[in-house]
Order: structure tokens, then C-alpha cells, then sequence
């Protein structure tokens, strides 16, 4: 049976502080295989869960780098896991800005596809303010982005087995 559990957003916004700037050597840095921004939002978002799901074509899970899912390292394979998860793990709602807390992601796009998840680590009067690898950031505008399409993940929570 899974139970429901809580999204530590303050262990999100934490772990995004300490690596938006470095690389977390207990996890593979996908920089030069198109890049790092997913596998560090997912880093973000695990610290903030403590839970993974491994079903292995539609789960969410880090291991190694040759032993994990799609979900972990991909723009919309991510995004299409946390709207569509209904097991174990993390599970978001798309919302609009005004919906976005720090913890929860932020996707951007061109027009032709989603390619960047920033992490939200302070919601403002003035703006939402992001952490990001590839180029790494911590504490940019999320406005000094150029982008055509914007996509608001929510965190609500995730689920673990009892």
C-alpha cells in the first residue's frame, strides 16, 4: 500500500544552494551528452522526497549512469513522470506562476520542445528566482531567460510504500 508523504522544499532549496555551482560527485554530470539541467532537478527534487520509483521504463531512478531511467536525465520524460505518477515517488501538478513555491521546477521551451528545467529556489515579489546546471546558476531571474513556452511544475508531494 503507498502512503503519502510531505515535500521538504526547505532540503530542495538546500541541495540546490549547495550544487548549482558544482557537481555532487555521487551522481554523473551529463554536461557534454546535452546536458546537466534534468539530472540536477532531479537531484533537487530527490532530496527533497527521499523516494525513487523503480519501474523500469516509466519509473524514476538514478543507480549509475548506465542504470536509470529517461525520467531522470530528460526534459519530457521527466515532466510526463511527475503529472503522470501515480506510484512511488515524486508527483506534480502543471499550475500557472502564481502556483510556483520554491522546490517545485519550471520548464522552458522554443516552440518546438521543452528543453531546460531550472529549479525554483525563491518565489519573490520581483520574480521567480532559479538554480540550474549546464550553465550554472543559483539565484538567476528566471525573466533572464529567453523562451517561447513556459511550463510550472508544482511538487504536491510523493508516496512511498508503507
Amino acid at each position: 500500500m503507498l502512503n503519502e508523504i510531505s515535500y521538504d522544499r526547505k532540503k530542495t532549496v538546500a541541495y540546490a544552494k549547495q550544487w548549482a555551482t558544482s557537481r555532487n560527485p555521487k551522481y554523473y554530470s551529463f554536461d557534454g551528452m546535452g546536458g546537466d539541467c534534468t539530472n540536477f532537478a532531479s537531484q533537487c527534487v530527490f532530496a527533497g522526497c527521499g523516494v525513487m520509483n523503480y519501474q523500469k521504463d516509466t519509473g524514476w531512478y538514478y543507480n549509475s549512469p548506465s542504470d536509470r531511467t529517461a525520467s531522470w536525465s530528460g526534459v519530457e520524460y521527466l515532466h510526463d513522470f511527475l503529472v503522470g505518477n501515480r506510484g512511488p515517488g515524486p508527483f506534480a501538478v502543471e499550475t500557472d506562476a502564481s502556483g510556483i513555491q520554491p522546490g517545485d521546477l519550471v520548464q522552458l521551451g522554443n516552440g518546438a520542445r521543452f528543453y531546460h528545467t531550472p529549479v525554483v529556489v525563491a518565489v519573490e515579489k520581483d520574480g521567480i528566482y532559479v538554480a540550474a546546471h549546464t550553465y550554472d546558476v543559483y539565484m538567476k531571474p528566471l525573466d533572464h531567460y529567453f523562451f517561447s513556452q513556459v511550463r510550472y511544475l508544482h511538487i504536491a508531494g510523493a508516496r512511498k510504500w508503507k
